[in-house]
């Protein structure tokens, strides 16, 4: 079923945009690569397309495995502040390295992490992760990081001012150039890594003492999906910038539809992910057309609401 979801919302979004593709223009397309339609195609809308799914599918794995490991169901990377982390290892990558490609997601896994271990330590408390405190530490850490960030973006000139302000809101427009088989494979390593770490998921949903008691490593486990989901942050923050609340909102949507259970919440907010950011990148290419608008705008325009109905729910537990 989400299978067929993500096939038809890649469709559709091929078809739509500035200039709407009619059937037989993409059979057109397809038989003359080379012609304006098909540079349209095979050069703009399907490696957007692409990107969007990898996107959508990392920053979804990242906050079903954060909200597993902190047990906070308002755990999420853009809420947490390692969205922001990842931005800032980008950005000091661009300034540093401008031309080495590589260090750009590696910049971004080392601040995902570095943010992780902050927000970890800052919502320790008494010997147990607190949710307030947690949420609170995320809050600061991600103001504090965004200051930092402008600081930074002030040494940049004007026209690469203006792109990594649109980068930093969220968007898959400005593809910094990291080969997207690279972005595949990170991807499906990271994703493969937390996958492994399902059963164990599973078990720290009770508590650590209890999954310890129950056979598992807990501190190995831990690690790992931390490394896994920082490393999903990084490689989503690095290609499309700060996209807010998809880690948050997509492992929820999951829940209703098949449980608890991470063998099947994992792929399912993978797969979901990526429908709901194709969704929601079409519509930014085709709202304003031919303008158009950051897709971060519009999945915090559907994550906010439900950030402000889990606080509220949480505070009345």
């Amino acid at each position: 079923m989400l299978g067929g979801g993500v096939l038809l919302a890649a469709l559709v979004a091929l078809i739509l945009g500035s200039v709407t593709l009619t059937p037989g223009e993409i059979w057109s397309a397809i038989t003359n690569p080379n012609s304006t339609l098909g540079v349209i195609l095979f050069g703009v809308r399907l490696p957007r397309v692409a990107l969007a799914l990898l996107v959508g599918a990392s920053l979804s794995l990242a906050g079903a495995c954060y909200q597993a490991l902190l047990r906070n169901p308002l755990a999420d990377p853009y809420v947490l502040g390692i969205s922001s982390g990842a931005a800032l290892g980008v950005i000091m990558s661009l300034l540093l390295v401008p031309r080495w490609t590589g260090g750009t997601p590696l910049a971004g896994l080392l601040g995902a992490l570095l943010t992780t271990a902050v927000v970890y330590l800052l919502g320790y408390r008494r010997g147990r992760i607190s949710g307030q405190s947690l949420l609170l530490a995320g809050v600061i850490v991600a103001s504090f990081l965004s200051a930092v960030i402008v600081f930074l973006m002030t040494a940049l000139g004007t026209r690469d001012l203006r792109s990594t302000a649109f980068w930093l809101m969220g968007d898959l427009g400005l593809f910094p150039g990291i080969p997207l088989p690279w972005l595949f494979l990170a991807v499906l390593g990271a994703g493969a890594l937390a996958y492994r770490f399902a059963p164990e998921l599973n078990m720290l949903l009770a508590g650590e003492e209890e999954a310890a008691s129950m056979g598992v490593d807990v501190p190995r486990a831990k690690l790992a999906v931390y490394v896994a989901a920082s490393a999903l942050t990084a490689v989503a923050v690095a290609a499309a910038g700060s996209i807010g609340f998809v880690g948050l909102l997509v492992p929820h949507i999951v829940r209703l539809l098949f449980g608890n259970d991470y063998r099947l919440l994992l792929p399912g907010s993978a797969l979901t992910g990526a429908i709901l950011l194709v969704a929601a990148d079409t519509a930014a290419r085709t709202v304003a057309a031919p303008t158009e608008l950051p897709v971060g705008a519009f999945t915090a325009v559907a994550g906010a609401p439900l950030f402000i109905y889990l606080l509220r729910r949480r505070s009345s537990e």
